[in-house]
């Protein structure tokens, strides 16, 4: 039974990543910084994982044992604009999308190149391809992430270890709005607020060609399981869209 540990499965990508595996028949390790156990099918492993805390990391990994797949899903992201974004929500944006995507790689890719197999799959998000305003910080965030696992790839290969970026849409159902929100700012701005209004409003609606966390789910699984999956695979009806339009589909 080959084994997967995927982290931030609280909500959204990561859980429903869980699920699909779970189905699958394969040993997931489900990890959340605080674990609820209610959230998961009962016969999931679930552990308590920080991807900021270097000792988190380590007793994560250490209690996962043997990987065949990580996943990378654990982030955060903020609605500002470049000009207004505070020094501090920038470092927490790159602290846990970028240093905790990297804390993870390191703590697993040595396991797996010793093996001589796996896969590490990191999502990112299709706003590296296509340029949106007043998330300016957490696009940069994830387009650091999207650079480093195309190195990544090459760096394994020889190894027989993979590594694949998932790149999602908008993704209204998800707690992204809610979790971004707090770091909202420029509503009182007289010049940034009526893009700020478009945009907080695009992002609670459901509408057009969105992305939905089970076609994340389904875009990890693909490049956890098929060999001959692209370095980045698109997630969700939008997220197609854009790959199309930025010449990577």
């Amino acid at each position: 039974m080959s084994t997967v540990l995927i982290t931030g499965c609280s909500s959204g990508f990561g859980l429903e990543s869980a699920k699909r595996f779970h189905e699958a028949g394969w040993e997931v390790i489900a990890t959340m910084r605080t674990p609820q156990q209610d959230l998961l099918p009962p016969s999931l492993r679930l552990l308590a994982l920080d991807v900021t805390d270097a000792a988190s990391v380590e007793r994560a990994v250490e209690a996962a044992g043997p990987i065949d797949v990580l996943v990378n899903n654990a982030g955060c992201g903020a609605v500002a604009p470049v000009e207004l974004t505070a020094p501090e929500t920038a470092r927490a944006l790159f602290e846990t999308n970028v240093l905790g995507t990297l804390a993870m790689v390191r703590a697993v890719a040595p396991h797996m190149r010793r093996r001589r197999a796996g896969v590490i799959v990191n999502v990112s998000s299709t706003v590296t391809v296509k340029t949106l305003p007043l998330i300016g910080v957490y696009s940069a965030s994830k387009a650091a992430v999207n650079a480093f696992t195309a190195s990544l790839a090459l760096e394994m290969q020889p190894f027989g270890v993979r590594a694949h970026l998932v790149l999602p849409g908008r993704a209204p159902q998800t707690r992204f709005g809610d979790n971004a929100m707090p770091h909202l700012r420029g509503m009182d701005d007289p010049d940034y607020s009526p893009q700020l209004q478009g945009f907080v409003q695009s992002v609670l609606e459901d509408q057009g060609p969105v992305t939905h966390a089970t076609d994340v789910a389904q875009a990890v699984w693909r490049a956890a399981t098929d060999p001959a999956a692209p370095l980045r695979i698109a997630a969700g009806a939008d997220a197609e869209l854009w790959m199309a339009e930025a010449g990577l589909a």
